[in-house]
């Protein structure tokens, strides 16, 4: 199933062990909005060493980070269905629906959505949304994690579901954090088994896209945005690597806008 929540507008490994070994980088980063018709070029941050193998963490300045999302209003428990009021709860910090009548807490999570990016003849496979948000742009194959299946499980699941295409999951790409909505994203560098696919009940159009072609001025939401930049990006350079960053939408923007936001805490093996 496609993501359906309002967004922002979002190598190797095989049998081998994952090694980290703490690494400076770089310090905050953010990517600048992407010029067209050269969406990909020189998107990452300038002010880093030469890239090491291991895991290199960022190195947090004093300034805080831009506030999460606001909490859901939680009108009814969904244990007893009493009406909740919202208040801090003793030895919390943060706002909380707790119902009246059994004293339950609501404590709100984040959801995951999973992903594939699917290399095949150096293209990339793109979905052209049938539904809100983001109806008619493009987007990699992506959805909410079910409960009862992994990460990859899920992934998988959703390139069957919007895509028609069985694929066979190479290695993690991308982790990014969308705390203003509530959601993770975990894209998966992926391959197919075989060169077949075509849309799915949420899909209008399947499409393989050259580097040169991914059509940055018409994609569904900055996270797409984000992981296919840093993917053209590796390639150019040489090397994929493993990409985790936190996406922040810049104050009085449109959710639409799907270049309205900041890669901040931008970390990369």
């Amino acid at each position: 199933m496609m993501v359906k929540a309002i967004q922002l507008q979002t190598c190797g490994l095989v049998s081998q062990r994952w090694s980290f070994k703490p690494r400076i980088v770089s310090s905050f980063s953010s990517f600048p909005p992407i010029p067209y018709p050269n969406p990909y070029f020189k998107l990452l941050p300038t002010n880093t060493v030469p890239r090491r193998v291991r895991f290199a963490p960022f190195h947090a300045s004093s300034s805080p980070l831009p506030s999460a999302g606001n909490v859901r209003n939680i009108k009814f428990c969904q244990w007893c269905g009493g009406s909740t009021k919202h208040d801090i709860p003793e030895g919390e910090e943060k706002l909380r629906g707790i119902c009246t009548v059994c004293g339950r807490i609501a404590y709100q999570n984040p959801k995951m959505v999973v992903g594939c990016l699917i290399e095949h003849d150096n293209k990339v496979l793109l979905c052209k949304r049938s539904i809100q948000p983001s109806h008619g742009l493009w987007t990699l194959p992506a959805g909410y994690l079910e409960i009862g299946e992994s990460a990859v499980e899920g992934a998988i699941r959703e390139t069957r579901e919007e895509a028609n295409a069985d694929v066979e999951v190479i290695s993690p790409f991308a982790q990014l954090d969308i705390p203003l909505i509530g959601q993770t994203y975990m894209i998966f560098l992926a391959k197919l088994k075989k060169p077949h696919f075509s849309p799915g009940p949420e899909s209008s159009a399947c499409q393989l896209f050259p580097l040169d072609d991914i059509p940055f001025n018409s994609l569904s939401f900055s996270s797409m945005v984000v992981t296919l930049s840093l993917y053209v990006e590796d390639i150019k350079a040489g090397k994929l690597k493993f990409h985790y960053g936190t996406i922040n939408k810049r104050p009085g923007t449109s959710p639409s806008d799907i270049y309205a936001y900041t890669l901040d805490q931008h970390m990369h093996s």
